[in-house]
C-alpha cells in the first residue's frame, strides 16, 4: 500500500490511498482532493498518517523494493513538527505567506528552540532541506518589511474569532530582553532590566493580548524609554489598525502614572490599572488606613479625577507582605554588621527604604519606619474609571497572570531571549517569528487542554519530535513514504490534532 497523488482534469490533485493487487491499482481510501499547493501536502502528510492504520501491518511487509538491509538512517526523517504544528500553522492561516522558511522558523521555535545556526543544522539532519544560514539570514532581512502587518492581520483575526467575535477587554504589558552583547546603539540600550542583566544592552517588548492569553499584537521600543511612554501608543496603534471598539484596558502598576491616566480618560478609554495605595495623596491614604478591612472585603474609594481606587485585604497576602519585610530587614542587618553599607545605599529601592543617616556619615536601620510599615500588610489597591463591581475589578485585574504567562511561555519554551542579532531588521523579524510561535503554542495547549489529555505541551513536543517516517526510493524512480507506527501517547496527540484542526 501507499499514497498517491493524481491529477484530475479539474485541475485538482486527489490524494488516495492504493493497495496494488495483482499488478493492478486499487483505491483503498481517497483523503481528499484540491488545487492549493499547501492543502495537497497536508492531505499527503494525513494519507502517510492513515496508511499504517489500514495496512494493519509492519513498516516491513509494506516495503518490497528496496532491499530493508539497504536503509540507512539517512532514509528517516522527522515528520511529527509538520504533522502537528504544520497542521495549526495553516489551521490559523499563516500559510497564505508562501514562503516555506516562514513555516519551518515558526515551527523550530517551538520543537527545537536556538540559533538560526541550530535551525540550518536541524533541516539539513532532517533531510527538509539544506538552507544555509545566509539565505535564513536573507529571508529575516525582508520578513518585516514584507509579512509583518500580515502576521498581525492573521493573529488578530484569529483571536478575535476564538475569543467570540468580540475583544471587549485586553491586557498590556512590557517586558526586557537583553542582548549577548556589550555594545549599544540607538535601538539596544542599557536601562532597569527585569531579568536582572543591567550591562547588557536590550530592548523592551510589549505584548497585547485578550482573554486567556491570546495575542493581539505587539511592539518593540527602545531598551532605555520608560514603560509607561508605551501604553497609549500601542493601544492607538491596534485600535486604529482593527478598529477595536474601545476595550477596557486591564494594566499593571508599572504602567501607573498621572499622565497615562489623563491621556485614557481624555482618550476615551475604560481602564483598570494597578495602584501603587503608598504612593497616593495623604489624605487618600488616610482614608485607607481608617477601612479595617477583614480578610476579602472590598471598599471603594472615589478620587477627585473621577476614577475610583478600590482596596481589598488578603490575610495570605498580609502573611506574605510581613515574611517578606522581616526577610529584607534581616538582609540589611547582616550588611550593616558586615559594614557593606554607605551613604549611597539610602534610597527607595526595596528593602533599603528603611536605612536613615545618623550624623554625617552613619549609617543606621529606622526601626520606627519598619515598624510603621506594618499597617499596609495585606493591602492591595486598584484604580479604574470603569462602572465594574469591586469583585468584577479584580477578578479583571488578577487574568494579568496571563500575559505573564505569555512572557514565561516566549521566554522560557520558545527561548526568545538572548537575541544575538545586531541589525534592527533581523532582530524585528526574530521577535515577529516569536509571536507567530506563541500563538501556534497558545492553540495546542487549548486544544490538549479541551480535550482532557492530561498532557502538556512540553511532554506532547518530546512525543511530537520522535515520530517519524522512511523517505526511500524504488528501482523504478517512484518516492514512497511511509509514516512509523506512533506509540499511544503519539496516537493520543494526533487524535487530538485531527478533531480540534
Amino acid at each position: 500500500m501507499f499514497v498517491r497523488k493524481k491529477k484530475n482534469r479539474s485541475g485538482s490533485v486527489s490524494i488516495q490511498i492504493i493497495k496494488k493487487i495483482n499488478r493492478v491499482n486499487k483505491i483503498v481510501k481517497t483523503i481528499g482532493s484540491s488545487k492549493d499547493p499547501v492543502e495537497i501536502d497536508r492531505l499527503f502528510q494525513k494519507g502517510l498518517y492513515e496508511l499504517p492504520r489500514l495496512h494493519g501491518a509492519t513498516l516491513f511487509d509494506q516495503i518490497h523494493e528496496p532491499n530493508i538491509g539497504e536503509l540507512s538512517n539517512d532514509n528517516i526523517r522527522v515528520v511529527g513538527p509538520e504533522l502537528v504544528f504544520g497542521r495549526i500553522f495553516q489551521h490559523i492561516g499563516f500559510s497564505v505567506i508562501n514562503d516555506p522558511i516562514f513555516k519551518d522558523m515558526s515551527i523550530s521555535r517551538i520543537t527545537h528552540p536556538g540559533s538560526k545556526l541550530k535551525l540550518s543544522q536541524y533541516l539539513r539532519e532532517n533531510n527538509k532541506e539544506d538552507i544555509s544560514e545566509d539565505r535564513i539570514y536573507y529571508f529575516m532581512d525582508r520578513l518585516n518589511n514584507s509579512y509583518k502587518d500580515q502576521v498581525e492581520e492573521i493573529s488578530f483575526r484569529y483571536t478575535k474569532k476564538v475569543l467570540g467575535g468580540n475583544i471587549g477587554i485586553v491586557f498590556y504589558d512590557m517586558t526586557t530582553i537583553y542582548f549577548e552583547s556589550d555594545h549599544n546603539d540607538e535601538f539596544r540600550e542599557t536601562g532597569f532590566s527585569k531579568e536582572g542583566k543591567h550591562q547588557n544592552p536590550q530592548i523592551y517588548l510589549g505584548l497585547l493580548v485578550g482573554k486567556s492569553g491570546y495575542p493581539i499584537g505587539y511592539d518593540i521600543f527602545e531598551g532605555s524609554i520608560y514603560e509607561g511612554h508605551t501604553l497609549i501608543p500601542v493601544l492607538e496603534r491596534f485600535e486604529k489598525r482593527f478598529s477595536l471598539q474601545k476595550p477596557i484596558v486591564v494594566a499593571d502598576a508599572g504602567l501607573l502614572s498621572s499622565d497615562n491616566i489623563k491621556a485614557l480618560i481624555d482618550k476615551q478609554y475604560s481602564f483598570i490599572l494597578g495602584a501603587r495605595i503608598k504612593n497616593e495623596s495623604a489624605n487618600i491614604k488616610k482614608q485607607i488606613l481608617q477601612l479595617s478591612l477583614s480578610d476579602g472585603q472590598i471598599e471603594k474609594i472615589v478620587k477627585k479625577d473621577t476614577t475610583n481606587l478600590f482596596v481589598s485585604y488578603s490575610l495570605k497576602r498580609a502573611n506574605k507582605d510581613a515574611h517578606n519585610r522581616e526577610k529584607g530587614l534581616k538582609r540589611l542587618e547582616k550588611s550593616l554588621k558586615a559594614g557593606r553599607l554607605t551613604k549611597s545605599n539610602i534610597n527607595n529601592r526595596g528593602y533599603n527604604k528603611y536605612l536613615k543617616l545618623e550624623g554625617e556619615v552613619k549609617v543606621e536601620i529606622d526601626y520606627q519606619k519598619f515598624e510603621s510599615d506594618q499597617k499596609w500588610d495585606g493591602l492591595k489597591g486598584y484604580i479604574t474609571n470603569t462602572n465594574l463591581s469591586g469583585t468584577e475589578v479584580i477578578e479583571s485585574y488578577n487574568n494579568l497572570w496571563m500575559i505573564e504567562k505569555a512572557f514565561r511561555i516566549s521566554k522560557t519554551d520558545l527561548k526568545i531571549r538572548p537575541i544575538y542579532h545586531r541589525l534592527r531588521e533581523r532582530i524585528e523579524a526574530h521577535i515577529c517569528i516569536s509571536f507567530v510561535s506563541y500563538l501556534i503554542f497558545k492553540e495546542f495547549e487549548r486544544a490538549l487542554k479541551d480535550s482532557n489529555t492530561n498532557i502538556s505541551v512540553n511532554q506532547a513536543v518530546k512525543q511530537i519530535n520522535k515520530m517519524h517516517e522512511v523517505y526511500f526510493q524504488y528501482s523504478n524512480g517512484n518516492n514512497q513514504r511511509i509514516l512509523l507506527k506512533n506509540n499511544s501517547t503519539q496516537e493520543l496527540i494526533m487524535e487530538v490534532v485531527n478533531n480540534s484542526f
